[in-house]
């Protein structure tokens, strides 16, 4: 009777195999979950977002109805945008009053935020560090603790009623984040490169535009991004800042949005608006998210 015998080489290639199997078995269950996961929070995101803009192209009668899906996808119109933009609110002129606010905000929460991180960033003088970290700690304060000396001190500097304070105001308030991305941003940049860009002739602003602005963008993007955000949304101060109907902000409009006896809602001006005012930030998300992500995590490895 024979008996068998596998040489060491058959033992090996068999071995590579099996690997190479549980490896690529491993490989397909992590794509797997990895779409099962990303499906799920796309679904978290997007289904409200849908839902709102579903309910936008509805009459107010439809979205009060006790039943939420009755007319769901019947009687579609877009009679809520056509007197949104027709009504006496002048919905244009707030939407033009957002836009200057939170682009002066994004503009300026940026540009000062990275010559603040490049201080920090690259400079060594006493107390840096706990300077800093008062900044960090303003984060954990609420505006609204504070919106009753603030608006003392823009009346005092005339600075009420205007774009250019509300402005001022949005970027006091976003400007700590700022700065904490941008410092991190400069700490994850080898003091090599400024040295080398130094060597050849170039001074701190030359370096600081020409050489590391490249690499800055994502930090810089994220600062801009996330003071667009919070200036396009806010409401309470814009509420306090501003007197004058021509000058207010998108949310201010939106609340005024009432008809009928007893100022009654109408909800269905009211979700048209809200769809108005998502436009820019899914826009502007979409746009930058690369730069915004990458600009958090450079954050998150350097604080």
């Amino acid at each position: 009777m024979a008996t068998l015998t596998k040489s060491p080489a058959d033992l090996q290639v068999r071995s590579v195999r099996s690997v190479t199997a549980n490896g690529r078995t491993e490989t397909r269950t992590k794509r797997t979950l990895y779409w099962l996961g990303g499906t799920l929070a796309a679904l978290v995101f997007l289904v409200p977002l849908l839902w709102s803009v579903l309910r936008s192209f509805q009459s107010n009668d439809a979205i009060v109805s006790p039943d939420p899906s009755a007319g769901a996808l019947l009687h579609l119109t877009g009679e809520n945008f056509k007197a949104l933009f027709s009504s006496d609110l002048d919905i244009v002129r707030a939407i033009g009053n957002s836009l200057v606010v939170a682009l002066g905000t994004a503009v300026v929460t940026a540009l000062v935020a990275t010559l603040a991180g490049y201080g920090f960033g690259r400079f060594r003088f006493r107390g840096r560090n706990v300077l800093f970290g008062v900044i960090v700690v303003t984060m954990m304060v609420p505006f609204q603790a504070i919106i009753t000396p603030l608006y003392l001190q823009m009346n005092a500097m005339g600075l009420t009623d205007s774009r250019l304070g509300l402005v001022l105001f949005y970027t006091t308030v976003n400007l700590p984040f700022g700065v904490f991305v941008m410092r991190n941003a400069f700490e994850t940049i080898p003091a090599e490169i400024e040295d080398s860009a130094r060597v050849d002739g170039a001074g701190t602003m030359r370096s600081l535009v020409s050489v590391l602005r490249p690499l800055l963008i994502p930090g810089m993007a994220t600062s801009a991004l996330y003071a667009f955000l919070a200036s396009w949304t806010e409401f309470l101060g814009a509420l306090t800042f501003l007197t004058d109907d021509r000058l207010y902000t998108l949310p201010l409009s939106l609340v005024n949005l009432q008809a009928g006896a007893y100022g009654a809602v109408n909800y269905g001006y009211l979700v048209a608006g809200a769809v108005v005012a998502m436009i820019p930030c899914v826009i502007l998300y979409v746009a930058l998210q690369r730069f915004y992500v990458a600009g958090l995590a450079s954050g998150a490895v350097k604080g």
